[in-house]
């Protein structure tokens, strides 16, 4: 159980500085929500292979599958996680465990992530990069402070899915960029 060790007394005391639940948080925390996160992404993997389709680019369909994947692996690695730390939720969530790591932050880190990196080769400018990029990066720290200052999450929940989408994104990323991403004509 995380119950103990040497973090857990710096993470309670930045929940109870940071709690404050109110709507807006509410609001942000529902942007993790697999309802709003993964059809964001699904409407990214479908226009971006039919971008790479109506280019005749070959192999198609593997960008899309490529960033499905890690979506997929989301609860695959998160629920083993929760179920061996057993961590219990903060003072504002009813009494249980489970909460570390933070599947709503590890599904936004993936969704909007694998997202960004399925669009970016198709953004002729260098502005329309950044903004996609800047609107992933909003995205995913609105999750977490919503997560946060709702109370539904610690915040070393929010960081261990951080880190843990981080891998899964730099996996995606490596793989794209080594021949996996088809290039657009």
């Amino acid at each position: 159980m995380t119950a103990d060790g040497p973090l857990v007394g710096l993470d309670e005391a930045a929940s109870r500085a940071l709690i404050h639940p109110d709507r807006l948080s509410e609001l942000l925390a529902d942007l993790g929500n697999v309802p709003v996160a993964v059809p964001v992404l699904a409407v990214v993997l479908v226009y971006v292979s039919r971008r790479h389709r109506r280019t005749g680019t070959d192999h198609w369909w593997r960008p899309a599958v490529a960033a499905a994947v890690p979506m997929a692996l989301v609860p695959a690695l998160v629920v083993p996680l929760k179920l061996l730390t057993d961590r219990p939720g903060t003072p504002a969530v009813p009494p249980a465990t489970g909460y570390f790591p933070s599947g709503h932050t590890a599904t936004a880190v993936v969704a909007y992530g694998a997202a960004a990196l399925l669009l970016l080769p198709w953004l002729r400018s260098a502005l329309a990069r950044r903004a996609v990029l800047a609107l992933c990066a909003a995205l995913n720290l609105g999750v977490a402070l919503g997560l946060v200052r709702r109370g539904y999450h610690w915040p070393l929940d929010v960081v261990a899915s951080w880190c843990l989408g981080t891998v899964l994104m730099t996996l995606l990323w490596l793989f794209l960029a080594r021949g996996g991403r088809s290039q657009p004509k």
